[in-house]
């Protein structure tokens, strides 16, 4: 028997992949369906948080004792007012420390940049990009640090193909769940983990849903999902976006982009990730002990454009 446990988000509790009758299936069911004798214990909840997964879902899945333990978690932090990447780097490396010494084979992952799946504008897109960044920086030195099976969704051209998405662009779909049990699979097999060798099938068994099921989803429960997230996420995006558009956000270095070898993460070389790209308090604009360098930076900016109109009439 092969005992799995699966921490996280919505992700791993497989919204976007329903079943009939209702509820989800999800990529770690598919994945579990690989396994000898599985016993999936699928211990993820709707909206966690890293320190959620470390508090509420990581004593369950130590009592179990799982041979088998999956950790994907973060992107929630990323779309919050108070996003910390040192507080969830933390909890994601303290929830894969305990697994792993309790002899779990742990399964993590390098998640995708949701600012690029929502398609936003430049300005709020880039600071969440920086966001996504360091937690999958910060998961990435977990990874090495605890030799884990790791998943790079983040830099896998097909995750940003749209047929692989549910109509939120935040969720996979049947064939994204599939996806990602595959790519697990794969993993797993070149680990020496035992496996069924054919892994998942790809291809989704129920046919996609409609676009008016779409509409119709998105004009209820996605409409509640954007209120709640609204409260405090869009308070700080505005912040963000004038900091990115007053050039004030960018005093400190983004995380080396490497390329992991995840086949062999002791000799990877990955650098320790720097997790204060962006400052804790990200909602606050931090205007007033600045404001000299922001009204100059402005000021150049516009006159930078009233030249390019000068030039521009004087053609004329």
């Amino acid at each position: 028997m092969t005992r799995f446990a699966a921490l996280g988000d919505s992700i791993t509790v497989g919204m976007g992949d329903p079943v009939p009758g209702g509820g989800w299936r999800g990529w770690a069911t598919l994945l579990a369906g690989t396994l000898p004798q599985p016993e999936l214990h699928n211990l993820a909840t709707l909206g966690a948080l890293a320190a959620d997964v470390e508090r509420a879902q990581l004593p369950a899945a130590m009592a179990l004792r799982p041979d088998v333990a999956s950790v994907v978690v973060g992107i929630n932090d990323t779309l919050r007012g108070d996003f910390d990447p040192e507080r969830t780097g933390t909890s994601i490396g303290r929830t894969v420390a305990a697994l792993r010494a309790s002899g779990a084979e742990v399964l993590t992952i390098r998640l995708p940049d949701p600012g690029q799946m929502f398609g936003l504008p430049g300005a709020l897109a880039r600071p969440l990009a920086r966001r996504m960044r360091a937690v999958n920086a910060a998961v990435d030195e977990v990874a090495r640090r605890y030799r884990t099976v790791h998943l790079d969704t983040a830099r896998d051209p097909a995750t940003y193909e749209r047929r692989y998405w549910s109509v939120d662009r935040l969720h996979p779909n049947e064939r994204g769940h599939r996806l990602i049990a595959c790519r697990f699979h794969a993993l797993l097999a070149a680990a020496e983990f035992p496996v069924a060798g054919s892994g998942p099938d790809p291809e989704p068994s129920s046919p996609p849903p409609t676009r008016l099921a779409e509409v119709g989803w998105m004009a209820t429960k996605g409409t509640a999902w954007l209120i709640r997230r609204s409260r405090d996420l869009v308070p700080a995006l505005v912040g963000l976006a004038v900091r990115e558009w007053l050039g004030i956000g960018h005093e400190e270095p983004e995380p080396e982009i490497t390329e992991p070898k995840y086949t062999d993460l002791e000799n990877a070389g990955l650098e320790r990730a720097n997790l204060n790209v962006l400052s804790k308090p990200s909602g606050n604009l931090q205007l007033y002990g600045r404001l000299p360098s922001a009204r100059l930076k402005l000021r150049n900016r516009l006159s930078q454009r009233n030249e390019r109109r000068s030039r521009t009439a004087a053609v004329s």
